[in-house]
């Protein structure tokens, strides 16, 4: 074995995933302190011990602080408040703690003191480590640097004041942008709309989505003109009509009962590729996204139909070898699947890990695409 593997065996101590899944089964007290998992169908993130009723496996994600959950839009447990454990890992404590003090510094800023000037070698002295060592730290537990939880954290307060009727000036130098050319840059990477339309919860936006049958049971596929902007799998129409209403809270969202510009012919590519009938999908998107998950999700389109990647070669492949938790949560919380086929994406051993549509669908559409790919390499030999 290589220095460099021993290097990081000794680096990344982190239980895997099924261990994690047990202490969450068992309710183990022990476990508190050592992470969290959060439940994507209800947005809560709990302790290991946690009373509440147990989720099914395919909707539980984990992260090894509080902090990182939030970082995923999911919201602290009321009744066995997460929040409240004491972390056992030192490094992973001082992240936390790096995290809160961003916080801290945020909201300074927000209230006018101009003083709270973030820099990584001001965190790194509070929690006595070297800059080089902080960051590294902080890699490894968020997935991202300081200073991309920092701009993360001004965006989630940029988007909370403007759902609250901010004009867009005020939201956007109380969330701590120094300017607008720098907010206006990263908007339609960020929020999927300018601030201003964002500021009325996607209102003026026109949205039509249909829902319909598919191989893989209920699908839903919502498009603006610009491109395909959620594609969800189910078994009944309400919730996933449901999740995209949340989404879009003030758009206009219609049933396509009508047929809108392209979003017919798109549904139609979709299901003849679930179909096995068009291998190579290629449609435009127009979702919300971060350019670490753009780049992730693009990654993700060039891996051959039929074939798998593991989550550790997606990160080398985008020059992120250490990302790889970061990856997993970018497939995770990609909301047009299929389109970015996130179930091509499995773990080092082959075995599936988490997927959003449950495992069961991510287990038939590889298994899909694998028989046709076959099909197609006996078809041309013998031709």
């Amino acid at each position: 074995m290589s220095r460099n593997s021993n290097k990081t065996q000794r680096r990344d101590r982190r239980p895997p995933a099924e261990a994690l899944w047990h202490a969450v089964q068992s309710r183990d007290r022990a476990s508190d302190g050592a992470f969290v998992y959060a439940v994507r169908s209800t947005g809560i993130y709990c302790r290991p011990s946690c009373p509440s009723r147990k989720p099914r496996r395919e909707q539980v994600v984990f992260f090894p602080i509080p902090e990182a959950a939030e970082q995923q839009g999911f919201r602290a447990c009321q009744r066995c408040r997460p929040r409240a454990i004491n972390l056992r890992d030192p490094r992973t404590a001082s992240v936390a703690s790096v995290c809160r003090e961003i916080d801290t510094r945020i909201r300074a800023e927000e209230a006018g003191d101009n003083e709270a000037r973030l820099t990584l070698s001001s965190l790194s002295k509070a929690v006595g480590m070297a800059p080089n060592q902080l960051e590294r730290a902080f890699r490894r537990v968020m997935g991202i640097t300081p200073r991309q939880y920092a701009d993360a954290q001004r965006m989630r307060r940029l988007k909370s004041n403007l759902q609250k009727g901010d004009d867009v000036t005020t939201a956007l130098y109380d969330a701590g942008f120094g300017s607008s050319r720098g907010l206006y840059e990263r908007a339609p990477s960020q929020l999927g709309m300018t601030p201003g339309t964002y500021r009325q919860g996607g209102a003026g936006m026109q949205i039509h989505y249909t829902i319909v049958d598919s191989p893989l049971g209920r699908l839903l596929v919502a498009a603006t003109d610009r491109g395909i902007s959620a594609l969800y799998l189910g078994e009944k129409d309400a919730p996933l009509k449901a999740a995209l209403q949340k989404e879009y809270p003030r758009a206009e969202i219609d049933s396509d009962s009508s047929g809108s510009k392209n979003l017919g012919g798109w549904v139609s590519k979709v299901l003849a590729h679930l179909r096995g009938k068009e291998p190579h999908l290629d449609l435009p998107t127009d979702v919300q996204a971060t350019a670490f998950r753009r780049r992730v999700w693009e990654e993700l389109k060039r891996i051959p139909y039929g074939a798998t990647r593991t989550y550790s070669e997606v990160a080398r492949a985008i020059g992120r070898p250490a990302a790889i938790r970061a990856v997993a949560r970018a497939c995770a919380t990609n909301p047009v699947s299929v389109v970015v086929p996130c179930h091509r994406v499995v773990r080092a051993d082959g075995k599936l890990a988490g997927y959003r549509w449950g495992l069961d669908r991510k287990r038939a559409l590889l298994e899909h695409e694998s028989a046709a790919r076959n099909v197609e390499k006996v078809r041309t030999a013998k031709a």
